[in-house]
């Protein structure tokens, strides 16, 4: 069963999460939902590009370099 949890939002938005749901023809607590989905998505995904970056392992590319080879490739 899912979990409720209760957060206080302040009023503007509040009232653009209404006109949200509104236009999208969706509760509040759907249009919260998946705005969380996305941003741990989200978070999930940078994590990720952040632990790579630190990756010492891993090559660093020269943009100017890889750039002049697509543009070489034809």
């Amino acid at each position: 069963m899912p979990q409720q949890v209760t957060a206080r939002l302040p009023d503007p938005l509040v009232d653009a999460l209404d006109s949200a749901a509104r236009q999208l023809r969706r509760s509040r607590a759907d249009v919260i939902r998946q705005a969380v989905e996305r941003y741990l998505q989200d978070f999930d995904d940078l994590s990720i590009a952040i632990q790579r970056l630190r990756d010492p392992g891993d090559p660093v590319l020269d943009w100017d370099r890889v750039r002049r080879e697509l543009l070489d490739s034809d």
